[in-house]
């Protein structure tokens, strides 16, 4: 069997507490405006968030980018007006979200290869086995929470906490989470943080809502559940809580990018009737690999027909 995609396995050990974030891919503002995540760590370009008025040639200066580092994939997330440019080029649609920006424009989400090997999936049969696993199982009821839990939003009291699980739950991921600074910083901005607490143990189980003001939309992400606590079905309760404070917030579209092989935590999304839209190959870096991600999404206000 081809073994999976690993060229940026090497240098993934995960923060430690007082190290500096340093190894991971650094997210940055380009000439034209547009933010971006690169590095050698998830070997690719991502194209997080367009500019206002981005250049005709951005689809071709990723490119030239991604040659000047050795990168093996771009990763961008545009609309559709500016999905055609990309296509020209090369760039191809992995998946698509329905109104993603704003409920108006949908949102293309688009691979570029560099290196053919990159292109292709060391487990396409087992993805798609999770991906039917997930869609079988969608209709299935999840329990109430615990009485011995307990729901709660997180603060910078939380901080060390929440990087100790995701730390205990993580061998490397491609943002640095397992980092209290880095924690502290996105909760000061655009995360929020969700968490269940046990009376007993403290924080067990974690999750974020990444808000995108400009597209009206948030990324739920960052799910973690320490071993002895799974199997009581604590993400679903996370997500629930996330959703309703995305509703509030005013949001329109809620998406995830999910590991393909992992069918748990697909499985969560499908049964709080997340549509699946496609696959991003080879895309993250996550426990110490390059992996394929399924991409989900809800429709948190009508899409216009």
């Amino acid at each position: 069997m081809k073994q999976p995609y690993d060229k940026a396995d090497q240098q993934c050990a995960p923060l430690q507490s007082g190290e500096q974030s340093e190894r991971f891919d650094k997210v940055e503002q380009i000439s034209d405006g547009s933010r971006v995540q690169h590095g050698p760590m998830n070997d690719r370009i991502y194209l997080m968030q367009l500019a206002k008025n981005p250049g005709r040639e951005l689809p071709r200066k990723l490119i030239r980018m991604a040659h000047e580092h050795g990168y093996s994939k771009i990763f961008a997330k545009v609309p559709r007006p500016t999905a055609d440019g990309f296509i020209n080029v090369g760039y191809q649609t992995e998946a698509l979200v329905p109104g993603f920006y704003n409920n108006r424009e949908d949102g293309f989400f688009l691979g570029y290869y560099l290196d053919e090997e990159r292109a292709e999936e060391s487990q396409p049969e087992l993805y798609e086995r999770c991906r039917k696993i997930a869609l079988a199982k969608s209709d299935t009821v999840s329990s109430p929470l615990d009485a011995s839990f307990e729901l709660c939003k997180c603060g910078k009291k939380d901080i060390q906490e929440m990087a100790e699980i995701y730390r205990e739950v993580f061998q490397t991921y491609p943002f640095p989470i397992f980092d209290p600074e880095y924690l502290e910083a996105t909760m000061e901005g655009h995360v929020d943080y969700f968490g269940i607490r046990c009376e007993e143990c403290g924080l067990v189980a974690l999750a974020a809502a990444e808000a995108e003001e400009k597209s009206a939309s948030v990324e739920m992400t960052d799910f973690a559940t320490l071993p002895h606590w799974r199997g009581h079905g604590l993400a679903t309760h996370l997500l629930e809580a996330m959703e309703r404070f995305a509703k509030r917030e005013g949001l329109k579209t809620s998406y995830t990018i999910a590991r393909a092989a992992m069918p748990g935590i697909n499985i969560t999304f499908a049964r709080k009737d997340y549509k699946w839209c496609g696959r991003l190959k080879n895309n993250t870096q996550i426990s110490r690999g390059i992996e394929s991600m399924n991409v989900w999404y809800k429709k948190l206000a009508p899409h216009p027909a």
